[in-house]
């Protein structure tokens, strides 16, 4: 289990870090219900049966929290990879869509706050802004490493790499929407199958 960064001069050890990723999966909960706007310390606190001041000695601020809670979901993603030069291949891109449609809680997370994010002074615009200069980057290195400097479609990696993205994400919003009605993994594989018939296979 990935562990939540410390807030700066904060150190804790094994039984307090378990707290620490307990706080983190029920702001998780409270923000998917009502927002990062809306959720509060006090109700992510009553969750894990502490005060507000009590939550406060693991995480100083929200923003600590909410940093905090946009880094495991990074982390749940990204696994042991590290950077551009070990690239993420199709079929671990394939892996983590098909993992998304069995962590409800957390997607519903990440696309609140992703939507909230592109409000004025939201402070997690920073964080997808650079999330997603990362993530193109990346996934153009999957994109290169599957096909070269020229997809079958003539686009290069970088010109393919936002549409990906833009896919991922999107069915997201769609399957929290009706998730018996949107199969995320079957629809991405098919959108694979545009860019080459054999990706999916």
């Amino acid at each position: 289990m990935p562990n939540p960064p410390r807030p700066h001069g904060v150190r804790h050890g094994a039984r307090g870090q378990a707290r620490r990723e307990e706080i983190v999966r029920a702001a998780m909960e409270v923000i998917a219900e009502r927002g990062y706007r809306g959720a509060s310390l006090a109700a992510v606190a009553e969750k894990v049966g502490l005060t507000q001041q009590g939550l406060l000695h693991y995480f100083p601020s929200k923003e600590d929290l909410l940093v905090a809670v946009l880094t495991m979901r990074d982390e749940w993603d990204r696994g042991d990879r590290t950077g551009d030069s070990n690239p993420m291949t199709v079929a671990q891109t394939i892996g983590v869509v098909e993992a998304n449609a069995h962590r409800l809680a957390i997607i519903r997370t990440f696309s609140a706050l992703l939507g909230e994010s592109v409000t004025e002074d939201h402070p997690a615009e920073p964080y997808f802004r650079e999330r997603y200069r990362r993530v193109r980057r990346e996934m153009a290195s999957t994109l290169r490493a599957q096909w070269g400097d020229r997809l079958p479609s003539g686009l290069t990696p970088e010109e393919a790499a936002p549409l990906v993205v833009a896919i991922m994400d999107g069915l997201q919003f769609q399957w929290l929407h009706e998730p018996e009605g949107v199969d995320m993994p079957a629809s991405f594989r098919a959108f694979l199958r545009l860019i080459d018939p054999e990706a999916a296979a």
